[in-house]
């Protein structure tokens, strides 16, 4: 089975969310200049030149170098692949490359940019340019919010992006249960591969927490000997939290973020709750129980594996490296673009990061 190519098929949507894409990416890194350009040797981040040349390197790599038999075309940067491969270049070795300047990187990305909405208009028609058309919209997605991951952990300045805001709602929602069906189908339009397919899954009847814990919430368990998230503090009897370069007093009622899958355990074991698996979450998603982004992503039970049946899609480094050693994430964070929202999307981290815009929701334990 393939995605309905109806669900994503108008050339004029997608060349306005690829331009948006872009947009939103220029806002995020339109401050980069002299040391930040490259920035400090950190395992959880790229070097942002490498990053915006990499995101160019892709739409050019799948757009408009991609054949029919599976050949590349040549790139228009010469040498481009031994830069921007994310799948050849190691991550240590990125600060090492001789990278065009921010200048020539940007009119790369333009370039590209152009001549994919060029085909776009002369092939508006071609199921696999759409295809390819909306992978790389949200690989700049996604890179984008990975952008601003990195601004918080360098404490560089708030870039401007859309809000999602959510109020908090209190106390648990019950659902009955019974066979669900877990995952994407190919009426959903464009799905990554390990979305695919929906399969029926075993439910028990279960209690899902209406919003993820708050700062409040969370700030009771670190009281009580819990580790604080990491961007937290502790100054004149008051708690603060930084938030990119500013420290500001906490929000109580915010969700908390920064915390990662093990600090989510510990906070279950402390509360004499759990996290909900991912089949949970995506069922209260569905009935419209809860939002499809709260704020922050949501660490859940589950770990990242293959669906029944699993098919690698054509960007094959995208799933399977990852299966067996990363922790399943749901919602969508305030810095997502709403055009990645879907109950079925799974994001992932292995169980020690908090550099992300990740929190929780608990279930109760029965």
């Amino acid at each position: 089975m393939v995605a309905d190519p109806a669900k994503f098929a108008d050339p004029v949507q997608l060349e306005r969310d690829l331009l948006d894409s872009r947009a939103r990416a220029m806002r995020v890194t339109a401050g980069l200049d002299g040391e930040r350009l490259l920035g400090p040797r950190l395992a959880i981040v790229n070097p942002p030149l490498w990053e915006i040349g990499h995101v160019a390197w892709f739409q050019e790599r799948w757009c408009l170098r991609q054949r029919a038999d599976g050949s590349l075309g040549d790139s228009i940067l010469p040498g481009a692949d031994a830069l921007y491969d994310s799948s050849a270049v190691a991550h240590d070795t990125r600060w090492d490359l001789p990278l065009p300047g921010l200048a020539a990187t940007r009119a790369y990305g333009d370039a590209v940019l152009e001549r994919v909405r060029e085909r776009l208009q002369r092939e508006p028609d071609s199921a696999a340019l759409r295809y390819f058309v909306r992978l790389a919209t949200f690989h700049e997605d996604m890179h984008a919010e990975a952008f601003y991951y990195t601004w918080q952990t360098l404490g560089y300045a708030e870039p401007g992006f859309d809000f999602h805001s959510i109020n908090h709602s209190t106390g648990d929602i019950e659902l009955s249960g019974g066979t669900f069906m877990l995952g994407a189908t190919p009426a959903d339009g464009f799905v990554f591969d390990n979305e695919k397919w929906a399969h029926a899954v075993a439910l028990a009847v279960f209690r899902i927490a209406r919003s993820p814990v708050t700062n409040a919430e969370y700030l009771a368990f670190v009281e009580q000997g819990g580790a604080a998230p990491r961007y937290w503090k502790k100054r004149d009897g008051a708690w603060l939290e930084r938030r990119f370069e500013r420290w500001l007093a906490l929000e109580p009622g915010d969700p908390v973020r920064h915390v990662s899958w093990n600090e989510a355990q510990a906070y279950c074991l402390w509360a004499k709750r759990r996290l909900p698996t991912e089949a949970e979450w995506e069922c209260a998603a569905r009935a419209a129980s809860i939002p499809p982004a709260a704020g922050v992503w949501e660490w859940t039970e589950s770990s990242f594996g293959p669906y029944p049946g699993f098919v690698v899609d054509p960007y094959k480094e995208y799933s399977a490296p990852w299966f067996g050693t990363h922790r399943v994430l749901r919602g969508g964070s305030f810095a997502t673009p709403a055009r990645l929202l879907r109950p079925t999307f799974r994001n992932f981290y292995t169980p020690d990061r908090a550099d992300i815009f990740a929190g929780f929701r608990t279930c109760a334990v029965v």
